[in-house]
């Protein structure tokens, strides 16, 4: 019995939050070999339409043909209602890319990586919206929640309009580049693209909570949903880019990045369907400020970006908001553990007969 409970601490706990630290530190590779890509002059049109099909075609599908051949009992029977909401994360998937790698071209790394510790407030707010999570003024869990949201908004506005003095740079010369390349307009620009972009992870998480209730096969699920992002990308990226040059990868660390990406894609998107399911898309969200010091650092390394001083207190106070966020969450899942085993344990004393026991055990969530 204690092995058992054990191993199901270790998937129920521990895997998760290893594979959901792998991911953000994975992402943020990625988005520092998409900035250097770029400044060798890949388009990013061609560098997400690239990316979509190497996680379609080159990753998922030996996976997929490994989970059939292997897999003993049948699959849950796909409906057609499931259709619409799939090529719906496929849309969101793609603007989401779309926006946001418009933004990290006018920005940074480091800067994508502190906005996005937008989407857990975003996700609550979605959250309540699809009546996932209730909202009880008078609880310290809802007020946590609702008060690291706004704190969460006000570090993104401060990252986004106040960009300050340089705190940390790889040289001199490669600051002066920096500063002489990119000017406030569009690193405000950038950032207002990047907190748009963020808006989209939480419908994507919501609606994917959705489709893994109907049905839960992750594998089968982030399948489809490249599909459909590589079906949605193609087209309107070859209209945009038109000319044939442009799609000829080099051997450098254009087609690196285009590589890396389509694999980063695909792990992503696995290990978040999966956490989803298991954990519920709070839980996903909440790991967004552990890219910040990731990206900064890789930024600062390997692009020559420089640290500015309102991107160190806007990623502070931002990171505040997160965890009063996370805490909020924690505190109203304790509360909820209360409660259910304080209904139990009254049914359970009862003097009702074992039948109406068992049908009062059934009434509360596990």
């Amino acid at each position: 019995m204690a092995s058992s409970s054990g191993r199901c601490y270790w998937y129920m706990n521990v895997v998760p939050l290893c594979a959901m630290v792998a991911v953000e530190c994975f992402s943020v590779v990625s988005s520092v070999l998409f900035k250097a890509a770029t400044q060798k002059g890949l388009s990013y049109y061609v560098f997400i339409a690239y990316s979509y099909a190497i996680s379609t075609f080159i990753l998922l599908l030996p996976f997929l043909f490994i989970f059939f051949t292997t897999r003993s009992s049948g699959l849950p029977t796909f409906k057609a209602s499931l259709v619409g909401r799939i090529f719906l994360l496929g849309v969101i998937g793609f603007v989401f890319q779309l926006i946001g790698y418009k933004g990290l071209e006018f920005s940074s790394p480091t800067l994508a990586s502190a906005l996005s510790n937008l989407v857990p407030a975003f996700t609550y707010v979605l959250a309540i919206l699809f009546r996932m999570e209730k909202a009880t003024l008078k609880s310290s869990s809802t007020q946590a929640k609702i008060i690291g949201s706004i704190v969460s908004i006000i570090g993104a506005l401060v990252v986004t309009l106040y960009k300050g003095p340089i705190v940390l740079s790889a040289s001199a010369s490669s600051s002066s580049l920096l500063s002489s390349s990119s000017s406030q307009g569009d690193w405000v620009l950038g950032a207002f693209l990047l907190a748009a972009s963020y808006t989209l992870p939480p419908l994507w998480f919501i609606v994917q909570t959705q489709v893994m209730e109907q049905y839960p096969v992750e594998l089968v699920v982030v399948f489809l949903y490249n599909v459909c992002g590589t079906l949605i990308s193609a087209p309107a990226c070859i209209l945009v880019e038109s000319s044939f040059s442009v799609w000829r990868l080099k051997l450098d660390i254009t087609l690196l990045a285009v590589i890396f990406s389509g694999f980063c894609g695909c792990l992503v998107s696995v290990v978040h369907t999966w956490a989803i399911h298991l954990k519920g898309p709070v839980y996903v969200s909440s790991f967004k400020p552990l890219s910040v010091v990731i990206a900064a650092a890789m930024s600062v390394i390997f692009l020559g970006d420089a640290l500015y001083i309102g991107s160190v207190i806007g990623a502070g106070i931002l990171s505040i908001g997160f965890y009063a966020v996370l805490w909020g969450k924690a505190k109203s899942s304790a509360e909820l553990s209360e409660e259910y085993c304080l209904n139990r344990k009254l049914t359970c004393n009862s003097t009702t007969p074992l039948l109406n026991n068992q049908q009062g055990k059934q009434s509360f969530p596990i």
